[in-house]
C-alpha cells in the first residue's frame, strides 16, 4: 500500500511539474516572453553583437537634406575623415579605439582616439538600448569625462553593424547619419 501511495504522489508531482514548466500559451498576456520579440534585442544581446573590430565603410543621410552642411561629427572631424576608420570595441573593460585611415585637409591619417564604450540600457519600457562612447585623452580617467555620444542601434549580425546618429536640423526636425560597418 505504501508503494502505491508513493507511486501516485510521484506521478502527481511529475504531472504538476510538466504542466507548470510548459511553453507560454499564444495570446497569453501574463507571459514574460511576449515583450522580448516586439521590443528588440536586450542590451546584453546588443553588446555581444557590437563587440569586435569594425571598419566604417560608409556614412549616409536619412531625412537630412543634401544642402544641409555637417561640419564635423563627435566634435572631432568631418564625416569623410571617419570613412575607412577602424573601431576596436573589445569586451571586458570596454576600453577601445578609433583608428583613422583617411588622409585629407582636416583628417589625421593614422591617428588613434581612445574611447570607452558601452551599451546604454534605459530600462524596461523606457526606450531601446543605445551604443554610447566617450573619448579619453592621455592621462584622463574615464570617471572624470562627462561628455559623450549616443547612437541608435539599428542592425548587427556579427558581420555587419549599422548605427544611427541623430542630427538636430535648423527647422527643429531630426535627421540621422547612418554608419555602416563591416567586420574587420
Amino acid at each position: 500500500m505504501r508503494k502505491y501511495i508513493l507511486s501516485i504522489a510521484s506521478l502527481c508531482a511529475v504531472l504538476f511539474l510538466m504542466s507548470s514548466c510548459g511553453a507560454p500559451k499564444k495570446g497569453s498576456s501574463s507571459s514574460s516572453y511576449g515583450n522580448v520579440a516586439s521590443s528588440g534585442p536586450s542590451a546584453s544581446q546588443w553588446e555581444a553583437g557590437v563587440k569586435g573590430v569594425w571598419k566604417l565603410t560608409s556614412v549616409s543621410r536619412q531625412d537630412i537634406p543634401a544642402s544641409y552642411t555637417i561640419k564635423n561629427i563627435f566634435d572631432e572631424a568631418p564625416v569623410e575623415c571617419f570613412i575607412g576608420s577602424i573601431w576596436n570595441l573589445p569586451g571586458g573593460n570596454h576600453k577601445g579605439s578609433i583608428t583613422f585611415n583617411t588622409s585629407g585637409t582636416l583628417c589625421a591619417d593614422g591617428a588613434i582616439r581612445t574611447i570607452l564604450w558601452s551599451i546604454y540600457n534605459p530600462g524596461k519600457g523606457m526606450g531601446e538600448p543605445e551604443f554610447q562612447f566617450k573619448k579619453l585623452y592621455a592621462g584622463e580617467k574615464a570617471s572624470n569625462v562627462t561628455a559623450g555620444y549616443r547612437l541608435g542601434l539599428s542592425y548587427s549580425d556579427g558581420e555587419k553593424l549599422v548605427l544611427r546618429m541623430p542630427i538636430q536640423l535648423n527647422d527643429g526636425s531630426t535627421g540621422y547619419l547612418l554608419f555602416d560597418f563591416i567586420k574587420a
